[in-house]
C-alpha cells in the first residue's frame, strides 16, 4: 500500500498514513471509538521529502497494514515545530475537512488575490491560532509576522486565512453585521474602531480563539509562508462549491 505524508495544521503534526486524503480526512475528523473528533486542515507532502528534523524513514517503516490486512491510519512522526521545517516546495494540495468527515482539496496558485482596502480579520491556524484584526492586507500581514517584524513577536512560518468582515471592514461602528457568526461582536467592533483611530497595524481580537473555522466565513483562501515563499490556496466561490462540491458545502454549513 502507498504511504502518504500529511502535515496537519489542527493540531500541527507530521503523519504517515496508508489512507488517501479523503479517507484520512474522514478518519481524522470523525475518528474512531478511541479517537477524538473535529474539523481537520492538512497538506499532502511530497512522499520523497526528507529532513534532518524528522525521523521520516522510521515513521514510514512503522506504517504497515494491520494483521487483518486493513490500512494503517496514522503514524505520528512529529508534533512540534513541524510547519517551520517543511519547505513550501514539497507541499501539495491543501485539504479542508468538515466535522462529519467531508474533504475538499484546494490547489495552490501563483495568482495572489487583489489587495482590498479597509480592515481585515485574520485567523492564524499554525503554529499559533489567535484571531487578529489588522489594517494590513494579507501580503503585508505575512511580511510583518514572518519577514520584517516590528515588535518582539515573530514566527518562522505561518498558516492563516482571512475571514469576512462585510460592512465592518469599512465601517466598524455602524456597519451591518449581516450573517457574520462571530462571538462578542461589540468587542470586535471596538478593536476594529481602534485600528481606524490609532497608529497600530494589528490588534488581538481573541488570543485563545477556537481552532475551528466556519468555512463559509473564509473571504478568499488560505496562505502559508516560511519567509522564503508565500503559497496561496484560493477558496472556490460559494456558487462553485454548491454546484461541484455540494455534499462538502452542505456539511460545512451544518
Amino acid at each position: 500500500m502507498t504511504v502518504h505524508l500529511y502535515l496537519s495544521l489542527m493540531p500541527e503534526a507530521l503523519i504517515a498514513s496508508m489512507l488517501s486524503p479523503e479517507e484520512f480526512g474522514a478518519y481524522y475528523a470523525v475518528g474512531t471509538e478511541k479517537k477524538s473528533s473535529g474539523q481537520a486542515i492538512f497538506f499532502e507532502i511530497d512522499p520523497k521529502f526528507r529532513s534532518k528534523y524528522f525521523r521520516i524513514p522510521e515513521g514510514i517503516a512503522r506504517c504497515i497494514p494491520h494483521e487483518d490486512g486493513s490500512a494503517k491510519s496514522s503514524i505520528y512522526i512529529s508534533v512540534y515545530r513541524v510547519l517551520e521545517h517543511i519547505d513550501n516546495s514539497v507541499m501539495g494540495q491543501l485539504y479542508l475537512t468538515t466535522q462529519d468527515g467531508r474533504t475538499l482539496g484546494l490547489e495552490s496558485t501563483d495568482v495572489i488575490p487583489e489587495m482590498e482596502s479597509g480592515l481585515h480579520l485574520y485567523k492564524e491556524i499554525a503554529p499559533v491560532s489567535p484571531l487578529v484584526a489588522s489594517r494590513l492586507n494579507p501580503l503585508d500581514f505575512y511580511d510583518l509576522i514572518v519577514k520584517n517584524p516590528t515588535s518582539l513577536v515573530t514566527l518562522p512560518a505561518i498558516a492563516f486565512t482571512e475571514l469576512r468582515l462585510g460592512e465592518l471592514a469599512e465601517d466598524p461602528e455602524m456597519g451591518e453585521v449581516g450573517d457574520l457568526p462571530y462571538k462578542n461582536m461589540d468587542h470586535l467592533r471596538g478593536v476594529l474602531k481602534d485600528l481606524k483611530t490609532k497608529p497600530v497595524a494589528t490588534k488581538m481580537v481573541d488570543r485563545a480563539s477556537s481552532s475551528q473555522i466556519a468555512y463559509r466565513t473564509v473571504k478568499n483562501g488560505f496562505f502559508v509562508g516560511n519567509g522564503q515563499k508565500l503559497l496561496y490556496y484560493p477558496m472556490p466561490e460559494k456558487e462553485t462549491l454548491r454546484e461541484n462540491n455540494y455534499r462538502w458545502w452542505r456539511s460545512a454549513n451544518m
